[in-house]
C-alpha cells in the first residue's frame, strides 16, 4: 500500500478514537493503533496537530480541535479539564478489555416508568452474550456511588437485565477499592485501580 494512503487512513483512525473516546494519553494512541514506540507515538501525533489539542497531565492527553471535530463529524466540544482523567480511566478498561465493538458511553438504563431506577453508566459493552457495565470513580463522593449501586441492585431485582450484569469498575486508591468491594458484595464485578494499567 501507498504509504501516503497508509498514513492518511492511521491519521484517520486515530482521530475516530479520540471521537469515541474523547480523550486519550499518548501511552493509550500508542497501544490502541499500535505504534511501536513513544517517540514513535509523538510524532504520529505532531502531525496530526492540526486537527487535536493537548495539556500535559503526567503525560500527553489529546483531544479533537475544532477542525478535527469537522473532519471526523463529532459534535462533542472537549476542553482542558480536570474531567478528562475520569475518561482517561474509563479508556483504560477499553484497552484492558481489548476494545470491545459493543462498546458504547454514557448510556442510560432504567425503566421510563420508574424514574427511581434510572441509572446513566459510564459505559456499557457486551461479552459472551452478557452485560458489562463500566464504571470510573475518580473524585467520586463514595455516598454517590452506593446510591448508583442500589439502582443497579434494584435493576437487576426488576428483570431489567437478561442476564446479571458484571460490573467494572475503576477506581484511584486500594482504600477506596475496599470501600467499592463492601458495596458492590454479592454482585458479580471486579474493581481495579488505575495503578493495575501501567
Amino acid at each position: 500500500m501507498n504509504r501516503a494512503i497508509e498514513k492518511e487512513q492511521r491519521q484517520e483512525s486515530i482521530l475516530l478514537s479520540l471521537k469515541k473516546l474523547d480523550y486519550l494519553t499518548r501511552s493509550q494512541i500508542q497501544v490502541l493503533h499500535g505504534l511501536k514506540s513513544a517517540r514513535n507515538a509523538q510524532r504520529v501525533m505532531k502531525e496530526l496537530e492540526t486537527y487535536v489539542s493537548h495539556f500535559r497531565d503526567g503525560e500527553n492527553v489529546y483531544y479533537l480541535n475544532s477542525e478535527g471535530r469537522e473532519r471526523v463529524s463529532a459534535t462533542k466540544i472537549r476542553k482542558k479539564t480536570i474531567q478528562a482523567k475520569h475518561f482517561i480511566m474509563r479508556n483504560s478498561i477499553y484497552i484492558g478489555y481489548g476494545s470491545p465493538s459493543t462498546w458504547r458511553n454514557e448510556i442510560r438504563l432504567g425503566f421510563k416508568e420508574e424514574k427511581k431506577t434510572r441509572v446513566v453508566c459510564d459505559a456499557l459493552f457486551q461479552q459472551d452474550k452478557r452485560y458489562h457495565i463500566v464504571e470510573a470513580d475518580h473524585t467520586q463522593k463514595m455516598s454517590k456511588n452506593r446510591i448508583k449501586i442500589e439502582k443497579y441492585r434494584r435493576l437487576i431485582e426488576l428483570g431489567f437485565f437478561e442476564t446479571k450484569p458484571c460490573f467494572i469498575w475503576i477506581t484511584t486508591t486500594e482504600f477506596r477499592r475496599k470501600q467499592l468491594t463492601k458495596l458492590l458484595d454479592g454482585l458479580d464485578y471486579r474493581i481495579f485501580t488505575v495503578n493495575d494499567f501501567h
